[in-house]
């Protein structure tokens, strides 16, 4: 199908439902182009403000999915409703499940030592004909080293993966994809930060009432205070500055019709 991507603050978005999301990937998949996905949340734009690197990388995505809820609303105080949040760590379930059904390979790649193999083991029961043909979680600061770089790339192209799930946490993720995505050859990657550690049960997913209300950050606070307390009460009040500074240019270009379509 053809999607509507629409200017949404410092990047674009694909208006799509989560079902069109995954016929979209689908299609990918089968046009072996070393497509990539990304799926913003409001953390992601708080540092897309600051981070031109990763600016040019969401450039260059060949979807951009709207990853929660507090994203749906501001589009809609926008006057450019999004269809539906699609969410990392739903899209990953439904990813698998349609691998299964029409014998697509994949290789996971991301979280603490033994989260990757973990999850593949609950997601193969899960769903009957699954082929994670590789699993590896990385040591911290694999990204310098070029020698863990070469094996890790060695991994992937010896099991010749169709889809490649990346959990790194953003922005490290999504740049493991973009430098690599052509030497690697996989039709199509994602990075879908803690999506692991969810279906290995290292890590509980918020109460769907509490998601569905744009709470899961609330959620996630109590599950690991340590980390995520600076990312969401510190860092990601960001966005209300970014919300009120990207209005008035959103509605300027709502009203010339400078929507793309494609």
């Amino acid at each position: 199908m053809q999607a509507q991507r629409f200017r949404f603050m410092n990047t674009e978005i694909d208006n799509l439902t989560m079902q069109e999301a995954l016929g979209e990937i689908d299609r990918l998949i089968q046009e072996k182009n070393n497509a990539y996905v990304v799926t913003p949340n409001v953390d992601h734009i708080v540092q897309l403000e600051t981070n031109e690197e990763l600016r040019k990388i969401y450039a260059d995505a060949s979807l951009i999915l709207a990853d929660g809820k507090p994203l749906l609303w501001l589009a809609k105080w926008y006057g450019t409703p999004i269809k539906e949040k699609i969410s990392g760590s739903d899209l990953f379930p439904l990813l698998c499940k349609m691998a299964a059904e029409k014998g697509y390979k994949m290789f996971f790649l991301g979280a603490a030592e033994g989260v990757a193999a973990k999850a593949a083991d609950n997601l193969a029961k899960r769903f009957s004909g699954l082929q994670v043909v590789g699993t590896y979680s990385p040591p911290l600061g694999f990204e310098k080293d070029r020698a863990e770089i070469e094996r890790i790339k060695s991994m992937i192209k010896e099991t010749h993966p169709d889809i490649l799930i990346i959990g790194l946490g953003c922005p490290k993720q999504e740049k493991y994809i973009y430098y690599n995505r052509e030497e690697l050859g996989v039709p199509i990657s994602l990075g879908l930060g803690a999506s692991f550690d969810f279906e290995a049960g290292i890590i509980k997913r918020a109460p769907r009432w509490m998601a569905n209300h744009g709470l899961e950050w609330l959620y996630r606070i109590t599950q690991d205070p340590k980390r995520m307390a600076k990312r969401y009460l510190v860092d990601d009040r960001k966005i209300l500055g970014l919300a009120i500074k990207y209005r008035k240019r959103i509605k300027n270009e709502l009203n010339n019709n400078d929507i793309t379509n494609y």
